[in-house]
C-alpha cells in the first residue's frame, strides 16, 4: 500500500494485574507499559516528520507499477466459482481496479495454479481480470501470487495466503501480453436471487453447488419445511442438478400449501440462490426428484464444545460460519462443564444439558487436555451416543484424538510419523538445533487434494481442492474408512508455502477427510481447518455438510 508496517510491543500483557515481574526480577508495572508505548509512537511520528520527504517519495515509487520487482502482468479467474464473487468484492473494496473479458481470448502463456505448468489457455467471455499495471500492484501481487519466496518453516504464522488458493478457484497468471475487449467491474457484485416458475405444481429445487444454497437450507428448516437432498446428480433440459441439491415437495408440505409460492420466493431473494420450480417430478437423466434413494434432511439440533482444552481461534471460525454465514442455530457448550453421569451432560451450577438432546456435536482443534477431558466413561458414553444415531464431528487436533492410538475411540489409524535417527540429528550442535526442527514444520501451507465429490460430506464441491496445512498428521486409508479428501500425488502435492520433501511423502495419499459409520451414526474426521479465519474458505462446505447433510445420510 506504499507505507512502512511496524510493530512495536512490550510483553506483560497477557499475564494481566497492573505489576508483572519480569524474567530478570524486575517489576513492570502497566502504568510503565503504557508510557513507554507512548514514548515510542511519538518518537516513530517526530523521527517520521524528520524523514518526510524520504518516506513521501518511498510511497511515490512504491505506487508506481514500473517500479514492480514481481514480473506477472496479469492474473485471471473463472466467473463462474462458487466464491468468485467474494474474491472480487474484496479487491474492489481495497481500490484495486477489476475487468471482465467481453470475448473469449486465448493466452500462449499461461501460469496454471493447480498444476504450476505455463501452458496455452482459452479463457471465456466473463473471465475476471486483474492486472498489475495499476498504483495497488503491490497488494495485488501480495494477495493474488500463486507462491511467495519462502525458504523453509522457520518463520511466523503461515506460509501462504494466496486468495484464488484459498477460495478454491480456478485461476492462471501471465507475465505475457494478450487481447480481449473488457469492461470494469465499478461495484461490488451482489448474488441476485430468483425463482423459475414461481407457481411450480410438484417441487422447488435449489442446486446445492451455489455459494449461499445451505443459507436457503437454514432457512427452509425454520420455516418448517419437509426438504430433501438429492444422492446423485439430475439432469434437467441442459441445466445440470448437482448431488445434495435440495428438493421441497410440495406433497410433502401441505401444511404450507398456501405460502409457499411467497415464501419460496423470499427465500430465493434473501439467500441469492436461484431456485427452480418443478411441475413434474421426472427429470431427464438420473433419480426422479421423489425418488426413495432422495433422502429427507431435517434441522439437526447441533452443540459446539468452546474453551480450553479446545481453541478457542478453531471454536470462534467454526461458529462464525454457521451462526453469521449460513444462519443455523448452533448451541455453545463449555468444555469444562463437562459431567460424568449416567447420562454424559454439559452444563454448569445453574443448568446441564443431555447429549441426547443433541443430534451433532463438533469438537474443534484440541491440544493435550483432551485425554483429561474424554476419559474411558465419557468415551463410552459418546460412543453410544454415536451408535444411537448421533453425528460427532471432530477436527484438526480433536480428530487426531479420536482414532486408535490416541482413544481407541475407532480403528482408524494416524499416518506414524517416523522417528528421525539420522546421524545430522544425533550430532547437530546446539545453535543449529531450532532451524533443524523448523523445517520439519509445516506451518500452513497450499496442499493439492483429491475430493470424493459422490460422498455426502463433498457435496457441493468441485474434485479438487486446496487445502491448508499445519502439522503432519493425517489418516490412514481403511476400508472402513471413507475417504473423501486424500492429499495428492508426491510431486504435484505441495503449492505454496513451506514443506520438506519427507513431510510430503509421509502425507501424499493419505487422508485428511473421511466418514466412519458407527451403529447408527457417524464419526467425520476433518484432520484440516476447513475454515481458517473465515478466508480460507474453499473447503468450508466439508462443515455444513458434516452438519447439515450428513446425519440424513
Amino acid at each position: 500500500m506504499g507505507a512502512i508496517g511496524m510493530l512495536t510491543e512490550q510483553g506483560g500483557g497477557s499475564a494481566g494485574g497492573r505489576i508483572v515481574k519480569t524474567e530478570d526480577g524486575v517489576n513492570l508495572t502497566l502504568r510503565q507499559r503504557i508510557f513507554d508505548h507512548y514514548t515510542t509512537s511519538v518518537a516513530t511520528i517526530k523521527t517520521s516528520v524528520l524523514h518526510r520527504e524520504r518516506l513521501l517519495d518511498y510511497s511515490k515509487r512504491a505506487l508506481n507499477p514500473d517500479n514492480s520487482k514481481s514480473k506477472i502482468t496479469t492474473y485471471f479467474f473463472s466467473d463462474h466459482e462458487v466464491y468468485s464473487n467474494d474474491l472480487v468484492n474484496i479487491l474492489i473494496r481495497n481500490g484495486i481496479k477489476v475487468e471482465q473479458a467481453l470475448d473469449d481470448f486465448q493466452i500462449t502463456a499461461a501460469q496454471d495454479y493447480r498444476s504450476g505448468r505455463t501452458l496455452k489457455k482459452t479463457f471465456n467471455q466473463g473471465t475476471y481480470i486483474v492486472t498489475t499495471q495499476q498504483p495497488k500492484h503491490l497488494l495485488i501481487n501480495t494477495i493474488m501470487a500463486r507462491n511467495l519466496e519462502i525458504e523453509d518453516s522457520v518463520m511466523y504464522d503461515m506460509a501462504t495466503w494466496s486468495a484464488p488458493l484459498a477460495y478454491n478457484l480456478e485461476a492462471y497468471s501471465t507475465t505475457g501480453r494478450y487481447t480481449v475487449k473488457t469492461k470494469q467491474v465499478s461495484q461490488e457484485v451482489a448474488f441476485n436471487g430468483s425463482v423459475t416458475n414461481n407457481e411450480a405444481q410438484y417441487a422447488y429445487v435449489i442446486d446445492w453447488s451455489q455459494r449461499n444454497a445451505p443459507q436457503a437450507l437454514a432457512q427452509l428448516w425454520a420455516k418448517k419445511y419437509n426438504v430433501r437432498s438429492a444422492f446423485e446428480p439430475f439432469y434437467m433440459g441442459d441445466q445440470t442438478f448437482s448431488a445434495g441439491t435440495l428438493i421441497v415437495l410440495r406433497g410433502r408440505n401441505l401444511e404450507r400449501k398456501d405460502q409457499m409460492d411467497q415464501e419460496i420466493k423470499a427465500i430465493a431473494q434473501n439467500t441469492g440462490v436461484e431456485i427452480m420450480g418443478f411441475n413434474s417430478g421426472r427429470v431427464m437423466a438420473g433419480m426422479d426428484l421423489a425418488n426413495g434413494r432422495n433422502v429427507p434432511i431435517k434441522q439437526p439440533k447441533v452443540a459446539l464444545l468452546v474453551e480450553p482444552p479446545f481453541s478457542t481461534y478453531t471454536a470462534g471460525q467454526i461458529y462464525f460460519l454457521f451462526d453469521w454465514q449460513t444462519g443455523l442455530p448452533i448451541d455453545r457448550i463449555k468444555a469444562t462443564a463437562l459431567q460424568q453421569s449416567s447420562t454424559l451432560k454439559f452444563g454448569g451450577r445453574s443448568r446441564s444439558v443431555d447429549l441426547k438432546d443433541y443430534d451433532v456435536l463438533i469438537l474443534p482443534n484440541g491440544g493435550s487436555g483432551l485425554s483429561e477431558l474424554f476419559k474411558e466413561e465419557a468415551l463410552d458414553e459418546i460412543k453410544d451416543w454415536v451408535n444411537e444415531g448421533g453425528t460427532l464431528i471432530a477436527t484438526e487436533g480433536a480428530a487426531s484424538f479420536f482414532t486408535k492410538e490416541s482413544s481407541d475411540f475407532t480403528e482408524i489409524s494416524l499416518k506414524k510419523y517416523p522417528k528421525d535417527s539420522s546421524l545430522m540429528a544425533r550430532s547437530l550442535p546446539y545453535d543449529q538445533r531450532t532451524a533443524y526442527e523448523g523445517k520439519k514444520r509445516i506451518p500452513g501451507t497450499a496442499l493439492n487434494a483429491k475430493i470424493d465429490i459422490t460422498h455426502p460430506l463433498a457435496f457441493g464441491l468441485k474434485a479438487k481442492l486446496y487445502t491448508l496445512k499445519f502439522g503432519t498428521d493425517a489418516l490412514v486409508p481403511n476400508a472402513a474408512l471413507e475417504t473423501v479428501g486424500s492429499y495428492g500425488t508426491l510431486n504435484q502435492l505441495n503449492v505454496a508455502g513451506y514443506a520438506s520433501p519427507e513431510n510430503l511423502s509421509h502425507l501424499a495419499g493419505n487422508t485428511f477427510a473421511g466418514v466412519v459409520s458407527m451403529g447408527r451414526g457417524k464419526v467425520v474426521y476433518l484432520i484440516d481447518n476447513t475454515q481458517y479465519r473465515m478466508f480460507w474458505m474453499g473447503p468450508s462446505r466439508m462443515m455444513q455438510n458434516a452438519v447439515m447433510q450428513i446425519p440424513g445420510y
